[in-house]
């Protein structure tokens, strides 16, 4: 099957469709990637690209992708992102058609984590292509847009679900990451467009290309450390964590290393240096390579998303990555990615946002013996590939696209 996917974000961005694109290349599907400028998440244009221009390379030496030029996030602020997400539209709509020209597709399949406008230059394409359309959502638009915060004013809301819900109309299939993503969904498109297709992994061990720093390593092994990995953002319940990080100072074993970056980086150093906080460490961000061997010498993993409906319906795809990593798992979270946790019994939930029934999960994690600890993680992993390895999801998935 000939298969565009088309997504704002891909590699060397560090984002799962990397990862289903390779596997659908493995599987005999010959696919080709359009997608911008790789600049997430520090807002800079990576490395060897540019803004403006057009662009063509391969990925994994084999698969062509197609770059248009967009708007980088810059330092973030609404203004850029907005020229962000407006800026892939419009190049998507000019120039891919031309970069594309006398390509023939059977399926398109969209990458649709916020914004899930970039699916209209794949709208475009489906008629010029005449290929069927599927979207794959992975954010709530437009309630995750009121949830944040972004968009405020209840007419602007309301003319963002007319969008969605022309958006949604033009898609042959709607793919949703979270059972708990039908009925908002529902609400804008036909119950029978909606399929569930969780987020994946690959469970093979990836090729570590470089070491985790010696000083880190040390540190893992040293102390008990619960590890958050990701994005450092307003969506991420920080406050929650900086608020345990205070309470758990009388455990001179206990380490909470958050490792990423993002829009509030600056405010947990803040936070660190001015409450005295010896027991938070800020490594920085690492490339994904080398994330399963820290994983590896962590004592559990953390995964936290702020008290709001909106964040209850979504599953983490951090989530996915602990599981598969087989380490115990103190989560931070309500609704369906607390219950895929439990479900797998891969770990300690506490309610989004909830301060002291987290540090007694931390509490309870640490007073375990290393075999519990095990178990647990053993049980994660087994989950892991029951539901969420790549390869054999990704079959069902080309069952979908054709």
């Amino acid at each position: 099957m000939k298969i565009l996917v088309v997504s704002q974000y891909f590699w060397p961005e560090s984002f799962i469709i990397n990862e289903i694109v390779r596997t659908l290349d493995e599987q005999g599907h010959e696919v080709v990637v359009a997608t911008g400028k790789p600049n997430y998440p520090d807002g800079n244009i990576f490395e060897g690209y540019r803004a403006w221009g057009t662009q063509r390379e391969l990925y994994l030496d084999r698969i062509e992708i197609v770059r248009v030029p967009l708007w980088p996030r810059g330092g973030g602020g609404a203004r850029n992102l907005v020229l962000n997400y407006l800026s892939f539209i419009f190049s998507g709509l000019v120039f891919l058609p031309c970069l594309l020209r006398k390509r023939q597709f059977d399926s398109i399949l969209v990458f649709a984590p916020s914004p899930i406008l970039q699916a209209i230059p794949a709208i475009f394409l489906k008629m010029l292509k005449r290929a069927k359309l599927t979207l794959w959502v992975q954010d709530l638009w437009p309630d995750s847009l009121a949830a944040t915060g972004f968009v405020k004013n209840r007419l602007a809301l309301r003319l963002v679900g007319l969008v969605v819900k022309g958006i949604y109309a033009c898609c042959d299939t709607l793919l949703v990451q979270s059972r708990a993503f039908f009925e908002p969904v529902s609400r804008y498109a036909p119950a029978s467009k909606i399929v569930y297709f969780p987020n994946l992994m690959s469970s093979d061990p990836v090729p570590a290309l470089q070491e985790v720093p010696k000083e880190l390593g040390d540190l893992l092994r040293k102390y008990f450390c619960v590890v958050f990995a990701g994005n450092l953002g307003t969506v991420q319940a920080l406050d929650t964590l900086i608020e345990a990080a205070v309470e758990l100072q009388d455990e001179p074993s206990f380490r909470l290393v958050l490792i990423g970056s993002g829009s509030r980086l600056a405010w947990l150093e803040d936070q660190r240096h001015s409450r005295g906080l010896d027991n938070v460490v800020l490594p920085g961000r690492f490339p994904m390579d080398v994330m399963p061997s820290i994983f590896e010498c962590s004592s559990a993993l953390l995964v936290s998303l702020n008290d709001d409906e909106i964040f209850s319906q979504t599953v983490p795809s951090k989530v996915q990555a602990y599981l598969a990593a087989g380490k115990p798992i103190i989560a931070s979270l309500s609704g369906e990615g607390a219950r895929v946790i439990l479900e797998a019994g891969a770990g300690l939930t506490s309610a989004a946002g909830q301060v002291q029934p987290l540090v007694e999960n931390i509490r309870r994690m640490m007073h375990m013996s290393p075999d519990q600890r095990e178990e647990i993680g053993a049980a994660g992993r087994i989950f892991f590939n029951e539901n969420f390895e790549i390869r054999e999801q990704v079959l069902k998935l080309s069952e979908i696209l054709s």
